[in-house]
This record gives structure tokens, C-alpha cells and sequence, in this order.
């Protein structure tokens, strides 16, 4: 009912509702003294003006009770006729026990009750707290033992209230406890003659078949919100069935066929299915299905979900999916629906992975229209996360960099870093790391105090969006005017950054250190950070099994040695011997970091003893022939320092040696 329109007895619902409320809590409290017979107690209405409705839908439930196969058929006809998702009539039900009834009958083996009751179950199953008692009371496996009947007009009722009531998580847990899943998934199973054969000219009892697998995928559907229940029906069978529905010119069975693959296309398992079963060109060539922006929903947030597969991205471009969902975007009809919009956006955001689709995208002008969108500040927020994460796919490449400058697009991304939006918060900072790659972008978020917005994000309780935060200082810091006065103008922000180093993320972590680097080539900010005990605090990750940590720490340790007697606490805390072992990975990045480390430490005699005795030439030496320059230079510096404190120890050795033949030669003379 629009919450404009009024209604007769909407002061007697309210009365009703508010007395229902009274009458259960002296019927709970009287539960608690005595248990003998109040369970099948009924409330007790007070003498108020109720509509006639009222009384006679409980004198239609009373004959359902008592009535003998006939009346009780004709009772669940007349109750049919009533509008039973209207609040009062569902009270009505319910405070006579109509659903108990209702449940009930579903054991029965008279096939005109069954039809009758589940006419009346699939209409009172949308409301939540039907669905729930319906649930409670044991309807669910009632429901599932149903499927198995022959008769079809029967499975489609059963199958339809399931999917009402499977919207509830209880139920579909209950639903593959009890085997029904297996069950639905052979409804599926109908010849492509009669899904390619337009309805017009089917039978009907042909019409009746294609019913049936229509209700059985609305039923899977609703079920596959579960992850269990997913890998279920994949053992079951169902992604071929699915993609055979998928093919077929009866759009009320493409719809539910297409949610149900949007619900389980984020399974890399599922993701493998769809690309072996070609399903793609279909779902792409529903996209530009106008008349029915739903299906054209759930295709998008299909895309959306598996197109992390790099080989299904590759087919959302060879099939003409890209132009599709662009155009969507500029359509008037497509912004007023945010449903639609959500699905389309993220599904250009992960199709934007692969370079080939960003090629085409920049074709057909998505950055401007991606522009747009951020500047409708009313906007979804789903919406503007996906918007926000698919230009930092576009922006990789440097001209869309200055196509986004050029829309005056910074300013609207730079005004996103105040939502609250968690998803949002991941996808700004990481479009701004691009951004600051370009000089003339970084002048533009420098002028909009972005930088001081993004390090406010570190305080964010999300660990995604204070690594992504993090992960866009780098650039920003590396490209600012006066980096390190503006790090210092942040009041606190250097000891909140050194305390991140605290944090259980890896990813955090890693991050974190990669912005130190980068501040502690500030010899000031260096300073300033040796004091908040970032040097202890370093060292305490240097056991991390973590590729990226690994990475990143060893050029954070590498900086950090040029304060003070950073570099020999650093060797007394014993950080050198796990860095050497850093050199025993396979990842060259690694490799390049841990060997600035270890030559910025090797500045101290004792760290280089240390350094000898945890094996490090020989890593060293076969670092020196690497093809990385970087690689090459500091292994060779690392060397060098070792080698110069050999020569210098062996020295000493040589003078003392003299000295002491000297002081023999006299004590013999003498």
C-alpha cells in the first residue's frame, strides 16, 4: 500500500496491533508460571470495531479446522479470494492459527487440499513474518516432500512458496538439509524445444512444463544467497541446465535464470562453468534487452561478479558487452533506477581489468560519462563506488589521467574522501594514487587539501581503506611540492602512521611501509618518526613470511638508517639476519629492497660482521650479476662495505702481528 493512500480501518489495525502486542506479553509471562495448557491458548480480542473481513476470514479458517475434504476446499477457495497480503486479514489468520492449519494440511494426501492450501501459503509467504512462522513450524521440509509429487500444477505451487520462503536464511538452510535442493534442480531439466518455442505456441500442457521450470529456477534463485547451497547445486547439475534456460525467448524464465547465475557468479568454480558453457554471449546479448531493465540488472551484476576471470573480461569484449553497458549509463531511464545503475557501473569496473577493454572503453567515451555520474551529489553510494573503482582502472593509463583533468574530475573525487561509505573510502584513495602520478593532477589535489583528507582515512576502523590510504600517500608524497613540510604540517599524522606498524593487516603493514620510505627521506620527518620508535617497531615484522611486507619493510628499513644510530640499532635489535634470509626468495622486488637495506646498514662495522656471519656473500655475489640495476648497484655497495672492513680488520691484524715480532726481537736481544 502507498503511504498515501489511506485506508478504512487503519485506526482499528493500529488498535489491533497494539492490543496483539499486550495480549502476547501477558501470554509469554503466563507461559513462564505455568506451561500446561496456555500454548494453545488464542488471543482474545477486546469488543473494537473490526471490519467484517475480519471475522470472516477466522470463520473460513474455522471451517478449514473442522470441515470435512469439501468444505475445506471450498473454504481455502473463498480465503484465496481474499486479499491475504493485506495486514488485518493476515492477523486474522494468524490469531486463529490459520497458519498451523495451513502447515498442517500439507501432510495431507488429498491433491485439491494441497493446491488449494499452497494458493493460499504462496500469497502469505511474501511477508517476513509469515515466512518465518511458516519456517518455525516445520513447513519447510513439508514443502520440500512436496516436490516430489506428480502432479505439476502442485510441484509450481510448492516450488513458488519456496521461493518466498527461502528468502529467509533458516529456511535454506532447511531447504538443503532436507534434499531439496537436488529436487529443484531437475525441474530444470525440460526439452530446448520448449524453451525455443514462443508460448503462443505451445500446449498447455507444454505451457505447464516450461511453468515448472520457471518456478524451480525462482525457488534456486532465492536459495543460492547461500554459499553451501551454491556448491550443492553445482554437484547437482545445474550450470548446464541454467545455460540452456538462459537461451530461451521466454523472458519469465530468462529473468529468475539470469539471478540465479548473478547469485553464483562470484564461485571461481562457477566463474570456470559459465566460460566452459558459453554462457557470456548470452548474458551480453540480454543487455540490450530495453523492455526489461531488470534482466538487464541481473546480466550486468553477472558480469559484474566473474568478470575477475581474465578470459570471461576478454568475452564481455569479443561478444559487444562494453557498449552496452556504457550506453546504459548515459540512458535518462538507467538514472532513475539505482538498481540498474549499481550493476552496471561495477560491471564496467571489473571489466576494466584488461588493457584490450579499457581501449574500447576510452572509444566510447566511459571516463566523461564515469565523470558524470560523481557529479550528481545525490548519486548512490553503490553507485559512486563503482564509478570510483572502475576510473582507477581507466586512469592507469596516462592519458585518461588528463582526460579526467581536463572534466575537472578531481575535485568531485577529492569531495568523496568525506562519505562514510566503507567501499567508497577503498576505491578514492586508490583513483587518487593515479591521479598523483601526474604533476598537474597532484597540483590540483595539493590546491584541495586532498592529501590531509586521504591521511585522515588512516584513523578509518576499516584495515582495507587504511591500506588503500596508505598505499596513496606514496605518490602523493613523492610528487608533492614540499613533501616534507607538508607531512609536518599534519598535526599527529606521523605518529598515527608510525602506530599503523602495529596493526595484525599485512596489508596494512605493508602499505604503512611503504609510506615511510618515502616520509623518512625527509631527514626531519626522519627524525620525528625515530622518536615515535619506528625503528623497534620495524624490526618486529622482519619475520613476516609476506611477499608485498617483505618488500616494502626492507626499503623502509633501508631509509630509516640515515638518523642518528638508527642503522646500529637496527644490527642490536637483530633485524639482520632475517633480512638476509629475505634474499632466499624467488621475488625480485624483494631481492632489490633487502639489498638497500642490508648496503644501508652495511654503513655500520658491527651490522657487517653480522651480516658475514649469516651468509650473506654468497647472496650477495649472485645478486651483483642480476639484470636489475638497482638490484646490481646496491649488492655491489653492500660488498664493497664488507669487504672494505675485511681489508681494514686485516690491516690491523698485519700492524699488530709487527708490533709484536718487534717487541720479541728485543726481549731476545736482551
Amino acid at each position: 500500500m502507498l503511504e498515501d493512500e489511506v485506508e478504512p480501518h487503519e485506526t482499528n489495525k493500529i488498535e489491533l496491533r497494539e492490543v496483539i502486542v499486550a495480549d502476547r506479553t501477558d501470554s509469554d509471562s503466563s507461559r513462564d508460571e505455568s506451561s500446561s495448557s496456555d500454548e494453545d491458548q488464542k488471543y482474545e480480542r477486546p469488543k473494537i470495531d473490526l471490519p467484517p473481513e475480519y471475522w470472516h476470514i477466522q470463520k473460513l479458517v474455522k471451517y478449514i479446522k473442522t470441515g470435512n475434504q469439501s468444505a475445506t476446499v471450498v473454504a481455502l477457495c473463498c480465503l484465496k479470494d481474499h486479499d491475504l497480503l493485506d495486514e488485518m486479514n493476515q492477523l486474522a489468520i494468524q490469531d486463529v492459527g490459520g497458519v498451523e492449519t495451513l502447515v498442517n494440511l500439507l501432510e495431507g494426501n488429498d491433491l485439491k487440499c494441497k493446491l488449494g492450501t499452497l494458493s493460499v501459503l504462496t500469497q502469505l509467504s511474501q511477508t517476513e513474518d509469515i515466512k518465518k512462522v511458516i519456517t518455525n513450524l516445520g513447513g519447510v521440509d513439508l514443502l520440500v516432500k512436496n516436490l516430489s509429487e506428480p502432479a505439476r500444477d502442485l510441484q509450481i505451487l510448492t516450488a513458488e512458496t519456496i521461493h518466498n520462503v527461502a528468502q529467509i536464511k533458516k529456511a535454506r538452510k532447511h531447504v538443503r538439509r532436507y534434499g531439496g535442493i537436488p529436487k529443484l534442480v531437475d525441474f530444470l531439466d525440460i526439452s530446448e524445444t520448449y524453451l525455443q518455442t514462443p508460448a503462443d505456441q505451445l500446449t498447455p500442457d507444454e505451457v505447464e512444463i516450461v511453468n515448472i521450470a520457471k518456478a524451480g529456477a525462482r525457488a534456486l534463485w532465492s536459495l543460492s544467497k547461500s554459499r553451501k547451497n551454491i556448491k550443492i547445486m553445482m554437484k547437482s547439475g545445474c550450470v548446464p541446465l541454467l545455460a540452456r534456460l538462459l537461451r530461451s525467448v521466454h523472458i519469465d524464465v530468462v529473468i529468475p535464470t539470469t539471478g540465479t547465475i548473478s547469485m553464483c557468479a562470484g564461485d571461481p568454480s562457477y566463474q570456470l562453468a559459465i566460460q566452459t558453457e558459453g554462457m557470456i554471449k548470452d548474458i551480453v546479448k540480454n543487455l540490450t534487452a530495453e523492455d526489461y531493465p531488470v534482466l538487464r540488472q541481473y546480466c550486468a551484476e553477472s558480469i559484474f561478479r566473474c568478470a575477475q576471470d581474465p578470459i570471461i573480461r576478454d568475452q564481455v569484449r569479443q561478444f559487444g558487452g562494453l557498449d552496452p553497458l556504457v550506453k546504459m549509463l548515459t540512458n535518462p531511464e538507467t538514472k532513475e533506477d539505482a538498481q540498474l545503475k549499481a550493476a552496471v557501473t561495477g560491471a564496467i569496473w571489473k571489466s576494466a581489468v584488461s588493457t584490450a577493454n579499457v581501449e574500447r572503453l576510452d572509444q566510447l567515451g566511459c571516463v566523461n560519462v564515469l565523470v558524470n555520474i560523481l557529479e550528481n551529489i545525490d548519486e548512490d553510494e553503490r553507485v559512486l563506488s563503482n564509478s570510483v573503482g572502475a576510473l582507477c582502472e581507466c586512469l592507469k593509463f596516462e592519458h585518461n589521467r588528463e582526460t579526467l583533468r581536463r572534466a575537472n574530475g578531481i575535485p568531485h573525487l577529492v569531495n568523496l574522501l568525506n562519505y562514510t561509505y566503507p567501499p567508497l573510502l577503498e576505491n578514492v584513495p586508490m583513483v587518487l594514487r593515479e591521479c598523483a602520478q601526474d604533476e598537474a593532477c597532484m597540483r590540483i589535489i595539493e590546491d584541495l587539501d586532498g592529501v590531509r583528507l586521504i591521511w585522515s582515512l588512516l584513523k578509518n576502523d576499516s584495515p582495507a581503506v587504511q591500506a588503500n590510504a596508505a598505499w596513496s600517500l606514496v605518490p602523493c608524497i613523492q610528487n608533492a611540492t614540499d613533501s616534507g613540510e607538508m607531512v609536518r604540517c599534519f598535526v599527529g599524522g606521523l605518529e598515527l602512521i608510525v602506530n599503523l606498524l602495529k596493526s595484525k593487516d599485512n596489508r596494512v603493514l605493508a602499505s604503512v611501509c611503504a609510506a615511510i620510505a618515502e616520509i623518512a627521506k625527509d631527514i626531519e620527518n626522519l627524525a620525528v618518526i625515530t622518536d615515535h620508535e619506528v625503528v623497534p617497531l620495524l624490526v618486529n615484522l622482519v619475520n613476516t613470511d609476506c611477499v608485498e611486507l617483505r618488500e616494502h619493510l626492507g626499503s623502509a628499513i633501508a631509509y630509516c638508517c640515515a638518523w642518528g644510530s638508527n642503522c646500529k640499532l637496527f644490527g642490536r635489535l637483530g633485524a639482520i639476519t632475517p633480512l638476509v634470509q629475505f634474499m632466499s626468495d624467488q621475488d625480485p622486488s624483494v631481492h632489490r629492497t633487502t639489498a638497500l637495506a642490508l648496503y644501508h646498514l652495511s654503513k655500520n662495522s658491527f651490522n657487517c660482521i653480522t651480516m658475514h656471519e649469516s651468509g650473506v656473500v654468497p647472496f650477495l655475489l649472485k645478486a651483483v650479476s642480476s639484470t636489475d640495476y638497482a638490484l646490481q648497484e646496491a649488492a655491489a655497495n653492500c660488498l664493497a662495505n664488507i669487504r672494505k672492513l675485511a681489508l681494514k680488520a686485516e690491516t690491523t691484524h698485519l700492524i699488530r702481528d709487527n708490533d709484536d715480532d718487534d717487541f720479541g726481537d728485543e726481549d731476545d736481544y736482551m
